[in-house]
C-alpha cells in the first residue's frame, strides 16, 4: 500500500506516546486453562526484524485465503516498503507468543485525499496455527486504542469474502457496524467474491469537529 497522506502532527505525536505506553503483555481472551501450554500473548510495535515473519503470514493469506484480493504474494522487499510507508505515521503492531510472531495488524489512510484525513482503513492477519486463540481480538483492540489516542475519528474494515465469518464476527465484537456489501467485485480461486464494509467510530467520532479541514 502506498501512503501519500501525512496525518496531522498531533496524531503523529500521540501515536508515538501510545506505542511507548503499549508495548506490554496483553490478555488474549482465550481459555485461561491453556496458559501453561503457550507463553502469554504480548503486543508491540512492528520492527524491521519482524518483517520476514509478517511476510510469511501475509503470503499464506494471499495464497490460501480470500481476505486479500492480491493474487500473488508481494516480495519481502515490497512488504518492508509497505511497512515503512505506513509505520512512520500510522499504527502497525505485532502479536507474539514468547518470541514467535503469531499475527499483525495495521491501520492506514482510508483514502489519499486530504478531506479523509480523520478516517483509517484497518487490516488484521493471524498466523494459521494461532487462529481461534484470541490473537485477532487482542490485535484489533490495541489497534483501535492506538488509533483513537492518535486523534483519528473513524475506522473502516473492508473484509474480503462475505463468507469470511471469522473476520466479520471479530469486527462485530469490536463494535464495528455493517455498512454494506459490494457483490461479486473480486475474482479469486475460481469464484466471485464480495467485500463486506464495516465501520466504527474512534474517540468522539463525529460528535466533535476536527482541529483542521
Amino acid at each position: 500500500m502506498h501512503v501519500s497522506l501525512a496525518a496531522p502532527t498531533m496524531c503523529r505525536a500521540a501515536l508515538g506516546m501510545a506505542r511507548r505506553a503499549c508495548d506490554t503483555p496483553e490478555m488474549d481472551g482465550s481459555d485461561p486453562s491453556a496458559d501453561h501450554a503457550r507463553p502469554q500473548l504480548a503486543i508491540r510495535g512492528a520492527r524491521a526484524e519482524d518483517m520476514p515473519a509478517i511476510h510469511a503470514i501475509y503470503a499464506h493469506a494471499v495464497v490460501q485465503g480470500t481476505g486479500s484480493f492480491e493474487l500473488e504474494p508481494p516480495t519481502l522487499t515490497a512488504m518492508v516498503a509497505r511497512w515503512r510507508d505506513i509505520a512512520e505515521t500510522y499504527p502497525w503492531i505485532v502479536a507474539l507468543h514468547g518470541s514467535e510472531i503469531v499475527g499483525y495488524a495495521y491501520a492506514g489512510p482510508y483514502r489519499p485525499r486530504p478531506g479523509y484525513h480523520a478516517t483509517l482503513s484497518s487490516s488484521v492477519y493471524v498466523a494459521e496455527r494461532a487462529q481461534g486463540q484470541g490473537v485477532g481480538r487482542a490485535l484489533l483492540a490495541r489497534l483501535l486504542d492506538e488509533a483513537a489516542s492518535a486523534g483519528f475519528r473513524q475506522i473502516v474494515a473492508t473484509i474480503g469474502d462475505s463468507a469470511n465469518l471469522a473476520s466479520i464476527r471479530l469486527h462485530e465484537s469490536a463494535g464495528f457496524a455493517h455498512i454494506g456489501v459490494l457483490r461479486s467485485v473480486g475474482w479469486k480461486h475460481g469464484r466471485w467474491l464480495d467485500t463486506v464494509i464495516m465501520q466504527r467510530p474512534l474517540g468522539p467520532g463525529e460528535t466533535m469537529p476536527m482541529d483542521r479541514g
